[in-house]
């Protein structure tokens, strides 16, 4: 059975066989963060520990999303599958533990939407047309949804109108914080908010602040972008949960290889606040993109497109 990376890991080091191999695996995972090449034999060696670890507890452990020790669960799930992570279309194994096995919040969304309803209609102008702006009064209403959205808000808005750069990385941890501590029933309204006109288009198209945590002054190549994310365990993570869930299939009805289209959000919301955040890219429209091109990619121009496309035009998402 699948368990806490974290637990396994104890386990693990309380055995003098597995504590060997697994000191094994951490060397070569070192390597590979440093981007050393490793000799054939290094190689081997690494995925022989690999195999060494047989049925232990370490093979099969998983995080989960909103766990206290989450970088550090997430540090153990790669050191134990370092060779996964050779290429973009191998991080096909998410660390996170499947939605559906997780804990659900019982939230009082519904009350809340129910006030907001019955408020004085002058006060909340707009309402009716505007559902992101009605999230956002739903959102205000509990302390937990108005405390985290003003904490990300106010990072990441920090610097804009002078010369002060925002802290992007700051931005992107208020954000994550956002995303992983309120329940999904106010974070997937505001952000999924369905819109008739531009004004509650740009309203939910700048939901993350994207003047700090989407948008460089240039764009930079989306290989670039995903050398960044894997280089980082959480956006590694994110990603391979993304790839996981979104993969799209032609022949699918609902365009989703495991026909689970909440778990598909779910993994949009999750690379929110990572290097690879995507974002709304006009306030017409609900497409979606990475800020990143794929002019001057040379010879790896196709893998470049299959990382752009994977939001661009991602049937599933």
């Amino acid at each position: 059975p699948s368990s806490d990376c974290v637990m396994a890991e104890q386990l693990c080091l309380s055995d003098s066989t597995c504590n060997a191999t697994y000191r094994t695996l951490e060397n070569c995972a070192l390597a590979k963060t440093r981007l050393l090449s490793l000799d054939h034999h290094s190689r081997v060696r690494c995925l022989n520990a690999e195999l060494d670890l047989g049925n232990s507890s370490l093979l099969h452990c998983k995080c989960h999303r909103r766990m206290k020790r989450q970088e550090h669960c997430l540090r153990i799930f790669w050191t134990v599958h370092s060779s996964m992570t050779d290429g973009y279309f191998n991080l096909e194994t998410s660390p996170y533990e499947n939605p559906a096995n997780e804990e659900h919040w019982k939230t009082d969304y519904n009350k809340l939407a129910a006030l907001v309803s019955g408020k004085n209609c002058s006060q909340l102008a707009g309402d009716a047309t505007n559902p992101c702006l009605r999230a956002t009064h739903v959102c205000n209403l509990s302390k937990k949804c108005f405390r985290l959205r003003t904490d990300y808000a106010s990072i990441c808005t920090r610097g804009a109108g002078s010369e002060d750069v925002c802290d992007r990385r700051k931005c992107h941890r208020g954000l994550r914080n956002f995303f992983e501590k309120v329940p999904e029933d106010f974070t997937k309204r505001i952000l999924f908010c369905p819109c008739q006109d531009e004004f509650c288009g740009e309203r939910r198209r700048k939901t993350i602040v994207p003047d700090c945590s989407f948008q460089y002054n240039t764009k930079p190549n989306c290989l670039w972008l995903l050398d960044s994310c894997l280089e980082d365990h959480i956006c590694k993570s994110r990603l391979a949960d993304f790839q996981q869930n979104c993969q799209p299939v032609d022949m699918s009805p609902d365009g989703c290889s495991l026909h689970n289209h909440a778990a598909c959000l779910q993994a949009y919301m999750g690379m929110i606040g990572t290097p690879m955040t995507p974002n709304y890219v006009s306030n017409s429209s609900v497409e979606i993109s990475l800020w990143c091109t794929c002019e001057n990619s040379g010879n790896q121009k196709e893998k470049c497109d299959q990382i752009l496309g994977m939001f661009e035009s991602n049937k599933c998402l």
